[in-house]
């Protein structure tokens, strides 16, 4: 008998390697089956009767073979069942971060020999990290931050030696922090584990403090130092298999009462340095750039260049400011005089536009500074209670908020003076001219742009429970050069009346509102809620109530995503950023869900920024996570 010829052979062998390659892809696809019919969500829109899986939203192959799958924020609901993930022999990327998964981590995950990158952030996980992932030695990214993780943080890190990134944060570790010494880490992170106590091991001490921040932790690089003899104590009973309920009661009462002190000395040292931050030489007031096109060419049309305040009509009957240029200007904060009234009086002035408390004017001085001057109308408080009020605005700094440079009263005469913004305000970047020299704003500063202002807006509602903003809006959101936003025009719903075209605001504010000088934090968030809904679709609210047979925004919006989430409700702009499409998606979940009809429905302004905070941390890991999948096809 003749042997088969080469070419025969050579075919023979190739039909092998494809049965074989079919059969493994088969195991592939019949292990995301089982994991769909574990879990809801979107893996239900996988197309099960197309053959391979490869096609499937969210599956990536190599080689006829599933190396990747990414389904975040897919509204997964269920636990990891054992058996099937495992059965991805090829698998290398794993991220179902931001879902509702919950349960312990399957052990089998150990089977994935060729795993690089987990990501996790954001679901249920619970109990301890299995000892069997710390076999997974080809590991790279690992990041388990945001669920209820709990028990000690296992030395068995240590077996992972090739691992560059470990999220840890937000979970509920206790006990010692060991010592990782892993070569290759890059970052890390360990914050808001309250239970996580001893000092800071050495291996540890070049990264930032913010990796350590929400535990009991002590040492460099945090600022509090550690007691010798207390952590010599606490490392001695860890030796220990388990600690008495005294010792865990005396740690906890002790650490306690030093950050109860700690926080009472630096309140009283607060106190006693804005006690003497006012002064009757210095700034106040707030910034309200109010920039409507339409508004700014009818005014500038009047008051044009070289037109000075002196000779400006006041917005109460055509007082002029000189008759009462006897009185001063009142400051706030430690920045030294350089201007006083009469400079200020000569001052070229040109409209900014006209809002709801009064008109803002971008004056000029004679050393060529540059300054914003609201004009306020309509004041409804006597002195004593103006100047009451308008020190409590002054004597607010935060970062995210505009600072009161200086006010002036009279009784013709209510003018507040703030740093002049240059550029401009959110509405005008977002709804001004769109031509070619215009720069568009991507994803990136749009979230940080809501994060600053969620923030503006937290500090002002953590000053008591009855102080809102009450006129929130993206004309109220002035931006720095490098587009860091500045919440003005907050604390003057109190010292004015109702504004004289209601519809100016109608957009913003919420259904219940009907005084605008009586408006609830969840009355803000509601506001806030359409600012958000205002960055994402490029649309500002008087759009959705002029174009759509009277729909407000946040209606339209529902209308757009009530059957399922689709790009067309996105800014054209923002539509280049397909991955973080998801980030968009939650964003725009956050901005519907604080223009609920009812407010106790709306989620406190808190519970915003933390929300914002880790979608703005997860679309910087996307980009990363982008790279590592680009990486494993090169």
């Amino acid at each position: 008998m003749h042997p088969p010829p080469p070419l025969l052979l050579l075919l023979l062998l190739l039909l092998l390697l494809l049965l074989v390659s079919s059969s493994d892809l088969t195991t592939d696809r019949a292990a995301l089956l089982s994991f769909r019919s574990a879990v809801s969500g979107r893996t239900l829109f996988w197309n099960t009767t197309h053959p391979t899986p490869c096609n499937w939203v969210g599956v990536h192959c190599q080689n006829n073979r599933v190396t990747v799958l990414r389904l975040p924020a897919s509204s997964l609901y269920g636990a990891l069942p054992p058996q099937t993930l495992s059965n991805l022999t090829l698998l290398r990327t794993l991220s179902l971060r931001l879902n509702h998964l919950y349960g312990s981590l399957p052990e089998d995950l150990s089977q994935l020999s060729h795993l690089r990158n987990i990501y996790l952030q954001g679901n249920q996980f619970s109990g301890s990290v299995p000892n069997s992932l710390f076999s997974l030695h080809s590991l790279v990214r690992l990041n388990l931050a945001s669920n209820n993780f709990s028990g000690r943080i296992s030395p068995g890190f240590n077996n992972l030696t090739r691992l560059r990134t470990l999220y840890l944060e937000g979970n509920d570790f206790s006990g010692l922090l060991p010592e990782i010494e892993l070569p290759k880490l890059e970052q890390f992170n360990i914050s808001f584990n309250s239970l996580l106590n001893g000092s800071v091991p050495t291996g540890f001490v070049g990264y930032p403090k913010t990796a350590f921040l929400g535990t009991l932790l002590c040492g460099k690089p945090l600022a509090n130092d550690c007691d010798s003899a207390q952590i010599e104590g606490i490392e001695n009973l860890g030796k220990r298999e388990k600690l008495s309920g005294g010792a865990i009661a005396g740690i906890v009462i002790g650490s306690v009462f030093g950050l109860i002190l700690l926080l009472l000395v630096l309140f009283i040292m607060w106190r006693k340095r804005n006690g003497n931050r006012t002064r009757s030489v210095d700034l106040a007031a707030i910034r309200n750039q109010e920039s409507e096109k339409s508004i700014l060419e009818a005014e500038n049309e009047a008051i044009r260049n070289g037109l000075s305040l002196t000779s400006a009509k006041g917005e109460n009957g055509g007082a002029n400011v000189a008759t009462a240029a006897a009185k001063k200007l009142v400051f706030f904060g430690n920045e030294s005089r350089v201007f006083d009234l009469e400079d200020l009086l000569r001052a070229s002035a040109e409209v900014l536009g006209k809002g709801t408390y009064g008109t803002t004017y971008k004056a000029v001085l004679e050393v060529g500074t540059m300054l914003a001057v609201k004009r306020l109308k309509d004041v409804m408080v006597s002195e004593m209670e103006f100047k009451e009020k308008i020190e409590v605005v002054g004597a607010m700094d935060y970062e995210n908020l505009m600072p009161l440079k200086a006010y002036y009263y009279s009784r013709d005469e209510k003018l507040l003076v703030y740093d002049f913004m240059p550029m401009g305000s959110l509405s005008a970047l977002l709804h001004g001219s769109k031509g070619a020299g215009r720069s568009p704003l991507n994803w990136k500063i749009r979230s940080g742009i809501a994060l600053g202002a969620a923030r503006g807006i937290e500090y002002l509602h953590f000053q008591g429970p009855n102080i809102s903003h009450g006129n929130i809006k993206s004309s109220n959101i002035l931006l720095t050069k490098s587009y860091q936003p500045r919440v003005s025009d907050f604390g003057l719903n109190h010292l004015v009346g109702p504004p004289s075209s209601p519809t100016r605001v109608a957009g913003y504010r919420a259904p219940e509102v009907t005084d605008p000088r009586k408006v609830s934090q969840k009355a803000d968030v509601f506001s806030f809620g359409v600012l958000l809904l205002e960055l994402l679709t490029g649309k500002a609210p008087a759009y959705a109530l002029l174009n759509d047979d009277g729909v407000d925004l946040p209606r339209w919006v529902q209308s757009i995503v009530r059957e399922e989430w689709t790009s067309e409700v996105f800014d054209p702009e923002l539509l280049q950023y397909q991955y973080v499409e998801e980030e968009m998606v939650q964003l725009l979940q956050v901005g519907i869900e604080c223009t609920a009809q009812y407010p106790d429905k709306r989620p406190s302004i808190s519970v915003v920024v933390k929300r914002i905070e880790e979608i703005c941390h997860s679309s910087l890991r996307e980009d990363q996570e982008q790279s590592d999948h680009v990486s494993e096809f090169n």
